[in-house]
């Protein structure tokens, strides 16, 4: 199965990618213990742990969400021809995720809603497409809903450093700027409803304008965290970043603060990038959290 309804809200999970980040879990995630990755790797191995090359296992996916009569993409994955010197896992990829999303009954021209939940390389890439030369809006009636705290931290002009070196170079360019160019971005501060079972709210950290979407409908609950976990490993060990965030104590106490409500909400958690069922229910363990269960969507059966 692709596909949930929560109250109003339907979910389609559009795939692009999965296999390795060729990134071993100390590297991904310098914090986490290694006790947790070496007694873990039975149920981390395959969704999330290659436990042949002991590489980190990632999905590139976009969800679909189908709420008051509008259709919704959270977050856009890689893109296809990007040119990414500093991040060559992405770049110049070739995949059919238009083909998927069309599969799932979406036409480009169907959406009406992006959100990118952070300007990092592996959210915006299908933002656009190459037509000829040039990068243009690949979602032509679609409002782009960007955090303004991410716009300026990766505009080139204002000359921000990060902890991601120059692993997002080109991206602002070539997947951000034709869309903002082109009309279509609402740069958001504080927060934005987007209707009434979706909100839009910062979750600083990760970088500066990371946001999650909650959902409210009915008595259903959930939440879109973006990069606020790449791995169950951080619900677990929910002190252990990424190395790509930018501000470790904002990243570390937006984690807790987000699986604290969805643990005291019965909410369900999901992730930009896990693979296996995609998302998980969450529960209290002391000052840290454990998973309560596991969304009904389909596991990754093979690298995409």
């Amino acid at each position: 199965m692709e596909q949930i309804t929560l109250g109003n809200v339907s979910i389609t999970r559009v795939r692009e990618y999965h296999g390795s980040v060729e990134m071993e879990p100390h590297d991904f995630f310098p914090e986490s213990s290694r006790a947790v990755w070496k007694d873990g790797a039975h149920w981390l191995a395959p969704h999330f742990l290659d436990s042949e090359t002991m590489f980190v296992n990632s999905a590139i996916q976009t969800w679909l969400l189908r709420s008051g009569g509008r259709t919704i993409l959270v977050d856009t994955g890689v893109g296809n021809h990007k040119e990414r010197p500093y991040a060559q896992v992405w770049a110049h990829r070739e995949t059919d995720f238009l083909d998927n999303l069309a599969r799932a009954g979406v036409q480009p021209e169907d959406v009406d809603v992006v959100i990118n939940t952070h300007l990092h390389i592996d959210h915006v890439g299908w933002n656009t497409f190459l037509d000829g030369r040039q990068w243009v809006p690949t979602f032509p009636n679609a409002t782009y809903l960007m955090p303004k705290d991410d716009f300026d931290f990766w505009n080139p002009e204002n000359d921000h450093k990060s902890v991601f070196g120059r692993g997002n170079q080109n991206v602002f360019e070539d997947s951000v700027l034709p869309v903002h160019r082109a009309g279509q971005t609402l740069l958001w501060e504080n927060s934005h409803d987007i209707d009434a079972d979706l909100r839009l709210e910062p979750a600083p950290g990760h970088t500066p304008g990371s946001s999650v979407l909650t959902l409210n409908s009915g008595t259903d609950r959930a939440v879109f965290v973006g990069d606020m976990l790449h791995s169950p490993v951080q619900i677990v060990e929910p002190d252990a970043n990424s190395c790509f965030c930018e501000d470790p104590v904002g990243a570390r106490a937006t984690r807790r603060k987000v699986l604290g409500w969805a643990a005291d909400n019965n909410a369900l958690v999901i992730p930009a990038h896990l693979g296996g069922h995609g998302a998980a229910e969450i529960a209290r363990n002391g000052d840290t959290f454990g998973i309560k269960g596991w969304a009904p969507f389909a596991p990754y059966s093979e690298q995409g």
